[in-house]
């Protein structure tokens, strides 16, 4: 049997109905289009959380206040990932109902010592972060995202490639008409790690003659002009130097806004859908399906795309840490208390899934594949080959899941990513996993995952929205 159910896009014919699911995508492009790193989002979450009357956990702990049903509390971890709750009427040990997902994207990251130049030419040195295709990077526009911290501790933010006035760099590639060798390799190798450096200016500092008590410093100047003229222009609009970059995190992104596709504007394109396009919609959820009878925590986190490592990684105990502070701050904190919670929880780990390109139809099992306009996608395991490093969520938990969405009428599909021999994935599932809570992959289908532009349907977006509403609301009851 071919399970796909109808397509999403009936619900909401011409009108109302459809105006909403237009309305939640624009201010989701806005989204997309404005928080290009996992900071920017974190930034933004915190912003929308406050006005929505969420506090900071970190102070309501310091100042040793409590915590009953209805409030809503919120704690960033390191300024790039963040956990949000809002205490339900149900004791916090009996479970939560968790949506997760993370807000790192694929890109470059500008190495330590990034800044050099060649042939009268200003360039960054760059180290891709998570799996891409390199050469589906160059010749594009680019922008720089980050910040730099200076040794005294201030903090300088960077955006530069945004505004139509703003600048935009650019990876070079090779010409047409030289590259029948290039054409010629793997597509690994066509572009390899080191060759994406970033071309950021050619214009040399003005030459001035040196005297014979000139120092090394203005010597160096006087070799790399470019480079130094470079440095100028970095020095007075940010006040930093050369060596500020050893404590920066610049990110290189796609430049430009995210657009609307197709005639019937159905779609979204843009980088950074894997994995905002879950995320965005796992945060209003949790703003908008209000105090439930099950405490609602929302974890937006890092560092996905390379394995969930680190202080801001789903792998490190963050999340479990503060579940600790939020029992203690409900007067109910003991170890005990804790592996309750965690065990007693049911997850979404909301992460995105492929959706089915019918211009490669071979690497996909077309009735266990996920199609755009069909609703949020169930993953019951991801990993690759024989199920490796998969979650594999229980035949019980999944019934549990249909009853829901059917009930609510939401629209959803099952899928796997790809045919079993063909590749596979995997996302943070599994980690929830470990505590022994009931958890499954879900997520929006997207075409072009980990491209510099990825697309996403509307009806989708929506439909995550919805779903996770429903889940929050409804789950474990």
């Amino acid at each position: 049997m071919e399970y796909k159910g109808k397509n999403a896009w009936e619900k909401y014919p011409q009108g109302e109905k459809r105006e909403k699911v237009f309305e939640f995508a624009e201010g989701y492009k806005s989204f997309l289009s404005s928080c290009k790193t996992e900071r920017e989002c974190t930034s933004y979450f915190i912003k929308e959380a406050k006005k929505a009357g969420f506090r900071d956990l970190a102070e309501i702990a310091k100042n040793g206040e409590t915590l009953s049903a209805g409030d809503k509390v919120y704690v960033s971890n390191m300024g790039k990932a963040i956990t949000l709750f809002v205490i339900g009427k149900r004791p916090l040990e009996e479970g939560m109902n968790i949506l997760g997902a993370h807000i790192d994207s694929p890109r470059m990251d500008l190495k330590q010592v990034p800044l050099y130049e060649d042939t009268e030419m200003a360039l960054l040195d760059t180290h891709y972060y998570g799996g891409i295709k390199k050469y589906q990077w160059v010749t594009l526009p680019l922008a720089l995202h980050g910040v730099i911290v200076k040794k005294d501790g201030t903090v300088v933010n960077v955006a530069v490639g945004e505004g139509m006035d703003d600048p935009v760099f650019c990876v070079s590639d090779l010409l047409i008409h030289l590259s029948s060798k290039q054409m010629e390799k793997v597509g690994n190798k066509i572009v390899e790690g080191e060759d994406l450096n970033v071309l950021i200016g050619s214009i040399p500092l003005e030459e001035v003659e040196l005297g014979e008590d000139a120092s090394e410093e203005e010597k160096e100047k006087q070799k790399s002009r470019v480079k130094a003229n470079i440095l100028e222009i970095l020095k007075e609009k940010y006040d930093v130097d050369e060596a500020d970059f050893l404590s920066a995190e610049i990110e290189v992104v796609p430049a430009g806004p995210a657009r609307t596709l197709g005639f019937d504007r159905s779609c979204i394109i843009g980088y950074g859908h894997d994995d905002r396009v879950c995320a965005y919609p796992s945060f209003w959820a949790t703003l908008d399906a209000g105090s439930c009878e099950r405490t609602t925590a929302c974890l937006l986190v890092d560092k996905e795309e390379i394995g969930s490592v680190g202080a801001t990684g789903m792998e490190s105990r963050f999340f479990e840490n503060m579940v600790a502070e939020v029992l203690n701050a409900c007067g109910c904190y003991s170890e005990l208390a804790l592996r309750r919670a965690m065990m007693n929880s049911r997850a979404l780990s909301s992460d995105v899934s492929a959706a089915f390109d019918p211009n490669y139809p071979s690497v996909m099992e077309k009735k266990n594949a996920a199609f755009f306009a069909h609703g949020l996608v169930f993953n019951k395991y991801t990993g690759s080959r024989g199920k490796s490093g998969s979650n594999d969520a229980s035949a019980e938990y999944m019934a549990s899941i249909r009853k829901i969405f059917d009930d609510e009428d939401i629209s959803f599909q099952t899928a796997e990513l790809g045919k079993v021999d063909e590749g596979g994935g995997g996302t943070i599932a599994y980690i929830l996993g470990n505590y022994g809570m009931n958890v499954i992959d879900s997520g929006v289908a997207v075409l072009n995952m980990h491209a510099p532009w990825e697309i996403a349907s509307k009806v989708d977006i929506y439909e995550a929205y919805r779903g996770y509403i429903a889940f929050v609301q409804k789950a474990g009851l």
